[in-house]
């Protein structure tokens, strides 16, 4: 049986698909963080959903783990090169989100 290929949309949905998934990418692209920055940035967020989401994250290849050989432990995340080429979607993704929630107070407020 031959594999089709996903439509490229339900691609980037499985790559980045979640409620968390997207905000992290985000603050990783502003910087490197730590685990605990990434919980304090998105307080919403359970421990065990944003070390699976970053789990995923390192497994398709978007972001980087590294884990410096100190005592205690010292593990940051980055956006791998890959992931840097997702910045673009970000911003664009922001952008759309900007413009939609202006509409909404706009419609609001009429």
């Amino acid at each position: 049986m031959i594999h089709q290929l996903e439509c490229p949309v339900e691609t980037i949905i499985h790559v980045l698909g979640g409620k968390w998934k997207p905000m992290i990418l985000w603050h990783l692209i502003q910087s490197n963080k730590r685990f605990n920055d990434l919980e304090k940035l998105i307080p919403d967020v359970s421990q065990k959903m944003l070390s699976q989401h970053l789990r995923d994250l390192e497994r398709e290849g978007i972001i980087d783990r590294t884990v410096y050989p100190t005592v205690p432990p010292k593990v940051e995340y980055s956006l791998s090169e890959y992931g840097k080429t997702l910045i673009p979607v970000a911003e664009v993704m922001c952008a759309w989100g900007e413009n939609h929630n202006k509409r909404k107070y706009e419609e609001s407020a009429s």
